[in-house]
């Protein structure tokens, strides 16, 4: 057990803030490491250390990995490790901020596609909500990037996306009764699978003790913002829980201002700001 407080460990909030730091220092470790390994490589090895660690702490709680929504696993499988594979792309390419940014515009694509392939009705206030975002979205890009960093910037957006359509499909999961670290199980296994087959045929960068510490920190921080962010949902109001994890954003922003002097200039707060705003309001709309 984590030495804090009881009235802690029994706090949604302060789990899904400790989630957002510990997803934030990944992207630390995602960033520093691009320059020793591939973005396939990076996902393994993330993907990798996931697998091993709730696979044992499935069979350690006596659980099962057994499944009867086999398909479904796979489908959420495939979008979350393209939807990882493209985030990981942007953070090595962009300042950490940015890429975390473009990430988190998932909620909105999320109420986006809730709306047109499950056909849930949306309130004026929700579609307010997604321009203001998407807005948003076109004030971070416009300001911040160089004409070399769009297509970065894109793939970064575009891991939003495919990071919706991967919580589609684990709210779909979540409705057949599928407990969330089989879920998480299913997902590390496949994007380790996924991975691999990438990652193989360009050869494997050497491991040295240079380096490893970067591997061993990603794929740390990663399994305990997992853990950390079922517990959250798991323990406090799902809003609540789902508005803390734009902390996320804020927490990228300090270590790559302190890390690499990223620039931040007002408008990239203010879009950050919209995004983080937006997000939140279509979560509290579609959660």
């Amino acid at each position: 057990m984590l030495p804090f407080p009881a009235s802690l460990r029994h706090s949604g909030p302060f789990w899904m803030v400790l989630a957002s730091i510990l997803f934030a220092c990944m992207g630390v470790f995602v960033k520093l490491g691009a320059t020793h390994f591939r973005t396939a490589e990076l996902v393994f090895y993330r993907c990798f250390v996931g697998f091993l660690v709730v696979g044992l702490v499935v069979m350690w709680q006596g659980g099962t990995l057994r499944t009867p929504v086999l398909g479904k696993h796979l489908s959420r499988g495939i979008a979350g490790t393209i939807a990882l594979m493209l985030y990981f792309y942007a953070i090595a390419s962009l300042p950490l901020a940015t890429a975390v940014t473009l990430n988190y515009t998932s909620p909105l694509f999320l109420a986006l596609l809730t709306t047109v392939w499950l056909r849930e009705g949306v309130s004026k206030r929700l579609l307010l909500a997604m321009l203001v975002g998407f807005g948003g979205v076109v004030l971070l890009l416009q300001p911040t990037l160089s004409r070399d960093q769009w297509f970065a910037g894109l793939m970064g957006l575009a891991s939003g996306f495919g990071a919706a359509i991967a919580y589609m499909n684990v709210r779909m999961l979540g409705e057949a009764g599928e407990p969330e670290s089989r879920t998480v199980f299913y997902f590390s296994l496949i994007a380790t699978l996924m991975a691999a087959v990438w990652m193989i045929p360009g050869g494997l960068s050497p491991i040295t003790w240079g380096n490893v510490w970067l591997l061993a920190g990603m794929g740390a921080c990663a399994t305990g913002a997992q853990l950390a962010m079922t517990r959250a949902y798991r323990k406090g109001h799902s809003l609540v829980v789902a508005s803390l994890a734009y902390t996320t954003v804020l927490c990228a922003s300090l270590f790559g201002m302190v890390l690499w002097n990223d620039p931040h200039p007002w408008t990239a707060w203010l879009a950050m700001g919209l995004i983080a705003f937006s997000g939140m309001y279509a979560a509290q709309r579609k959660g």
